[in-house]
């Protein structure tokens, strides 16, 4: 069944995501597009109920206004703006609509109805895939985090054994990251898996280099670089599956608004790709694309797993990495999870993990003065990854935590604790 949709059309706002969620909260899909989309391009769009210009104070780019294109106003859609002087628009707000008056918009204005839900969104999406992809071949890079596991779950599902799952060992994953992936995915849901060791490649291409940009462009494209090996050994692979998901869209950087960060897929992506995308959960939310995984069947302990970014620990090491810091990430990271299960932590907070910054502090070791690194724990709350806050962790957690790390991480003198929302921070450091 099709779904209904209200598009919103990015005119500056910085509460476009806040709109999008509200609508999908009534029931109603919901889709944010550029300000410059086309009249033929905004008709493409399946089942296009209504219209809304959401301007704000990003609407001056490089000193000029953006304005929707005029012949916009002639289609048959109704059509409300926010912010902005839309001269043809019926309704014209000043703020964001409250309830009543957004439901009134979507259901007695645009006459849309309430069939936005996971079963719809997965028939839409297999038909979609099938039609994309036809009887080619995708190859799709399986970390076994949340993304890409929905993502997997969703492909197998629309294409079956026309997807070729590829795990890479970066030489960036958690403590025993690999091997879990391996005996789950292959070992119990029996996936086509290919497994790359390639973590001294993915060393020796990072050595030296401390720009976190630098650093996530060079991990998204050499991971690129694998797959294309990788698919070099098969026949009929066209297609690139990714788990790009929305919030990685937004931070990458919209025509109105400035890139938070790149993602790996979708600001570390190489010019020359040889692949087309396949990308079903780039319009969903975090909690959606988990709610997706639910209605899959995916195993709740694999749904509710802890989120990992792309560029793994490589994004944790601060700076240039070294082997010394990125073990004492990986072991602090493995103590913090072990902990925090046995807190029971594990199902009350989204995202937690330590980081190690570049940089060493003066300490006492066996009554001796050493010089060694620090370790950062960040426990944070969020539904979206668009704003979080900081989960009030038990001093006796934290203390039991903290002197773990430092009897057992070798090169830590200091433990440290991360009391910063999102915003001003974002969840990850780089």
């Amino acid at each position: 069944m099709k779904q209904d949709m209200i598009v919103i059309l990015d005119l500056g706002s910085t509460e476009n995501t806040v709109l999008a969620r509200r609508i999908r909260d009534l029931g109603v899909y919901s889709e944010i597009h550029p300000h410059d989309i086309t009249a033929e391009e905004l008709q493409a769009l399946d089942n296009v109920k209504g219209v809304i210009l959401n301007g704000g104070e990003n609407r001056v780019v490089d000193g000029k206004a953006v304005e929707i294109r005029p012949e916009l106003y002639d289609l048959d859609i109704p059509m409300i703006s926010v912010d902005y002087p839309g001269s043809r628009c019926g309704t014209q707000l000043q703020q964001l609509p409250g309830e009543e008056a957004l439901k009134a918009f979507v259901f007695d204005t645009c006459k849309a109805e309430a069939n936005w839900n996971m079963k719809n969104f997965i028939a839409d999406q297999v038909e979609l895939i099938r039609r994309q992809v036809g009887d080619g071949k995708v190859l799709l890079a399986l970390s076994g985090g949340v993304d890409s596991s929905v993502v997997a779950a969703l492909l197998i599902k629309a294409i079956g054994q026309q997807l070729v799952c590829v795990h890479v060992n970066h030489g960036l994953m958690r403590k025993n990251e690999s091997e879990s992936v391996i005996q789950v995915f292959r070992d119990q849901l029996h996936a086509n898996l290919i497994y790359v060791d390639a973590s001294e490649r993915f060393l020796g291409k990072l050595e030296h280099v401390a720009g976190p940009e630098q650093k996530r462009k060079i991990i998204g494209g050499e991971f690129i670089r694998v797959f294309e090996e990788e698919a070099r050994k098969l026949e009929g692979i066209e297609f690139l599956g990714q788990g790009t998901i929305y919030p990685d869209i937004i931070e990458s950087g919209t025509k109105t608004a400035k890139m938070v960060k790149s993602h790996h897929n979708v600001g570390g992506l190489p010019e020359d790709l040889q692949f087309k995308l396949v990308e079903p959960l780039k319009q969903l939310f975090k909690d959606e694309v988990r709610a997706c995984g639910v209605e899959l069947g995916l195993p709740h302990s694999m749904v509710y797993r802890q989120p990992f970014p792309g560029p793994g620990l490589g994004v944790r090491c601060l700076g240039a990495i070294t082997r010394d810091r990125l073990e004492a990430v990986r072991e602090s990271d493995a103590i913090l999870r072990e902990e925090f299960a046995k807190a029971g932590l594990d199902k009350k907070v989204w995202q937690y993990f330590t980081v190690v910054p570049d940089f060493k502090s003066v300490g006492v070791k066996n009554n001796a003065r050493c010089f060694d690194y620090m370790v950062i724990i960040r426990a944070i709350n969020t539904i979206d990854a668009m704003s979080a806050t900081i989960e009030r962790v038990d001093w006796d957690v934290l203390q039991r935590i903290t002197d773990r790390i430092l009897a057992e991480v070798p090169n830590v003198n200091r433990v440290c604790y991360d009391m910063s929302p999102k915003p001003p921070a974002t969840i990850e450091f780089e």
